[in-house]
C-alpha cells in the first residue's frame, strides 16, 4: 500500500484542522484551539487503489516556523487553506508557497488551495476568480470547502493524492526521495 504524506498549512484560523478532523473522524470541531502540530493516520480508496495518508495538521502562528522546514521537507504533498472571510489569509499563501519551494529546491510541488468556510457566503471577502486565477498562475487546483457543512472534504485530500500520483507516478519516497517501497518516515 502506498503512503502519502499531506501537509495542511495556512494562517492561523482558516480551519486547518476543521477540515483535517472532519475529514479523518467524520466530526466538526467548532471551538477554535491553535495547533502547535497534529499527526492523523487514515486509510482509503483513491481511484481503486488503498492509500494510506499521513496527514500533518501544523500551526498557522509564526511562532512555531523553525518547525516548518522540516515538514516542508518530508511533504510530498500540501494543501494551502486559506478563509474566504479574511483577505489576508489569502494573502499569505504565497509566502507559504515559496517557503516550500525553496525548502523541496524544486518548482513542481503537488499544491492545491482551499478556499474554506464557503458556508459563510455572506460573510466573503476573497471571490471565487481569486482563487481560480491564483490556482492558475501556480499549475495547481483550487476548491471552496466547508469543513461545516462537508462540502469538498474528502475531495480536496483525494485531489492531492491524484496530484502526487500524477508528478510521481508509483514512487513511494521517503524524506531523501529513495523512491523505497514501503518506506515510513514517522515525523
Amino acid at each position: 500500500m502506498r503512503e502519502y504524506k499531506l501537509v495542511v498549512l495556512g494562517s492561523g484560523g482558516v480551519g486547518k484542522s476543521a477540515l483535517t478532523v472532519q475529514f479523518v473522524q467524520n466530526i466538526f470541531v467548532e471551538k477554535y484551539d491553535p495547533t502547535i502540530e497534529d499527526s492523523y493516520r487514515k486509510q482509503v480508496e483513491v481511484d481503486g487503489q488503498q492509500c494510506m495518508l499521513e496527514i500533518l495538521d501544523t500551526a498557522g502562528t509564526e511562532q512555531f516556523t523553525a518547525m516548518r522546514d522540516l515538514y516542508m521537507k518530508n511533504g510530498q504533498g500540501f494543501l494551502l487553506v486559506y478563509s474566504i472571510t479574511a483577505q489576508s489569509t489569502f494573502n499569505d499563501l504565497a509566502d507559504l508557497r515559496e517557503q516550500i519551494l525553496r525548502v523541496k529546491d524544486t518548482d513542481d510541488v503537488p499544491i492545491i488551495i482551499v478556499g474554506n468556510k464557503c458556508d459563510l457566503e455572506d460573510e466573503r471577502v476573497v471571490g471565487k476568480d481569486q482563487g481560480n486565477n491564483l490556482a492558475r498562475n501556480w499549475s495547481s487546483e483550487f476548491l471552496e470547502t466547508s469543513a461545516k457543512a462537508k462540502v469538498n472534504v474528502n475531495e480536496v485530500f483525494y485531489s492531492l493524492v491524484r496530484t502526487i500520483n500524477k508528478k510521481n507516478p508509483g514512487n513511494v519516497s521517503g524524506p531523501s526521495g529513495g523512491g523505497k517501497k514501503g518506506c515510513c518516515v514517522l515525523l
